[in-house]
């Protein structure tokens, strides 16, 4: 194999590598946004909050969002490392699988936190407002069942 192809195969390797590096952040990471969103307007609009409450809660929110943001950055740089590996191995090698265990730890304290997050908010709550709540969550992540 030339110099030439092999350029030309490594780029599409990296290529392929963003691109479901890409596809696995959209899949992961909107959903989540939406059903936060969807919370969001809940928390604020609907939940008819105390003063007290309100403030809780932007507090939880602001601490989760630089987290959340640290978390994202971290994904980036787990995607970019597992295109590295695959443009090494060019195969389901070694570096690969290790780039893919460290990608999932990542997606996994992310899903984590964002529990946290929606603990946190839901302990601030009043029962009734409670209730409101868990049932918006359960809709946000079976939205298939519906």
């Amino acid at each position: 194999m030339n110099w030439t192809t092999r350029l030309i195969l490594i780029a599409l390797v990296a290529f392929a590598a963003a691109l479901g590096g890409t596809y696995a952040g959209r899949v992961l990471f909107a959903p989540e946004r939406q059903s936060e969103t969807e919370l969001h307007a809940l928390l604020h609009s609907e939940l008819e909050l105390d003063a007290a409450q309100e403030a809780k809660i932007e507090a939880i929110e602001q601490r989760f969002a630089t987290r959340r943001k640290a978390l994202e950055l971290e994904m980036r740089a787990a995607n970019a490392h597992l295109a590295e590996a695959m443009e090494v191995e060019h195969g389901y090698g070694p570096q690969v699988t290790a780039a893919i265990d460290h990608t999932h730890k990542v997606m996994g304290e992310m899903q984590k936190e964002t529990l946290e997050h929606l603990f946190a908010m839901r302990a601030v709550l009043r029962p009734d407002q409670a209730a409101k709540f868990d049932r918006s969550v359960t809709r946000a992540l079976t939205p298939e069942v519906r």
